[in-house]
């Protein structure tokens, strides 16, 4: 395996530093997990994704011919990783419209949904910021068992139900919608569809779910004999199985900003363990050089999936492998992040403005989101379930 990155993707990287300097506040990686909870934030993240836009890398991964640059693997590698390492914020377009609604619609969508849509998400503007209604209640990890309700009637479809764990709604201007359509289907996998919602529509509710120490970062969505146009219904109706399985494998999708991000905050670790004399403690010093090591696995991980795709071969499992392993990472690392700054951990990680916060308060919050984000792209176990399927050969277990 050559993980050796080319002439173009290195002389990429160099734009985006040049890039960082100018547009990016040094300490903008320290509050990486907050741009939804915070208005500020957000609007800084908006204002960096028209840049990001401006320059092509908002959607970079796209085709030419789709308001993209046609990126190489490895230029897109190199992307995920500066923008991972420096907390370039705004680049998800919601937590969704560059990574998977865009790829999708390219794949499933009519044409008029992509000259519609595309440009939208392409351009940086509030209008292309996406959410993501999959979980419900009563559908987490069993997605197929999702009960929202999606009923023709005429030139509409008139939706019905309630989404959980929605990151995003509270700003998107569109939801990415898996519902059900056939509610009298054989297998439950074969009623669903995909649809696009405008959720300034009447009848749909945001509602916060506040996380551990109060976040808004998920939502719950409520939907009301919300009125659809039929033209939002993405491919077949009742094919929406097969988009969502294709959307969810766009979202675990390769990118070595995982791994990057973790790196950031693993420098900051070390350098405030040499400020304080933390670094000083054995147990200190292994529980670093354990972390490092595990984060270093991890971007060689990412950097297999990435070979095989540029070789053209399926990337299937790997996703998943990796998502899974950063989960066990995030973990690792909010434990021994509070361990390090002590009782200052303490410290509320919505107050911004206090004498006693460390590190911009990145290692409390990291610390008290890591169970929201085990959630994310599918649980760990779920994950560690596909690997068992796809690259063992066991039995499914999910």
């Amino acid at each position: 395996m050559d993980f050796k990155y080319d002439d173009e993707a290195e002389a990429l990287r160099t734009k985006i530093r040049e890039f960082v300097k100018a547009n990016i506040p040094p300490d903008i990686a320290l509050g990486l997990f907050a741009d939804e909870h915070f208005q500020d934030d957000w609007d800084f993240s908006m204002k960096i994704a028209k840049k990001l836009s401006e320059t092509g890398w908002l959607t970079m991964a796209w085709p030419k011919e789709h308001s993209g640059m046609g990126a190489s693997v490895w230029e897109r590698c190199v992307f995920g990783e500066e923008i991972g390492y420096w907390g370039i914020p705004g680049g998800g377009m919601g937590v969704s419209g560059t990574a998977w609604v865009g790829p999708s619609l390219m794949l499933f969508g009519t044409e008029a949904q992509m000259n519609k849509y595309l440009p939208m998400i392409a351009s940086g503007s509030d209008d292309g910021i996406w959410c993501t209604g999959y979980s419900e209640p009563d559908s987490g990890s069993d997605l197929a068992s999702l009960q929202t309700r999606a009923e023709r009637v005429g030139d509409e479809y008139i939706i019905n139900g309630q989404k959980v764990w929605n990151s995003a709604g509270h700003h998107a201007r569109w939801c990415w919608l898996a519902c059900r359509t056939d509610p009298n289907a054989k297998r439950k996998h074969d009623g669903i569809s995909v649809m696009m919602v405008d959720m300034k529509s009447p009848g749909v509710t945001v509602r916060p779910i506040p996380n551990l120490f109060g976040a808004h970062i998920f939502n719950e969505i409520f939907f009301k004999d919300v009125r659809v146009p039929a033209e939002n219904l993405v491919g077949k109706e009742n094919n929406g199985w097969a988009q969502l399985m294709q959307a969810l494998a766009f979202e675990r999708g390769i990118s070595l900003g995982s791994s990057s991000t973790a790196q950031r905050i693993l420098d900051e670790m070390v350098q405030y363990a040499k400020e304080t004399g933390a670094i000083k403690k054995a147990e200190i010093r292994m529980k670093l050089a354990d972390l490092a090591t595990d984060i270093r696995t991890l971007r060689i991980l990412a950097l297999e999936a990435a070979w095989k795709a540029a070789k053209g071969e399926l990337v299937i499992y790997e996703p998943s492998r990796d998502k899974s392993y950063n989960d066990e990472i995030l973990e690792k690392m909010g434990q021994l992040g509070t361990e390090i700054i002590g009782a200052y951990s303490q410290v509320d990680p919505l107050v911004r403005k206090t004498k006693y916060k460390r590190l911009s308060g990145m290692m409390e919050w990291n610390y008290w989101s890591t169970a929201g984000m085990w959630n994310a792209a599918g649980t760990t176990d779920t994950n560690r379930n596909i690997v068992a399927q796809f690259k063992l050969g066991l039995p499914r277990g999910y």
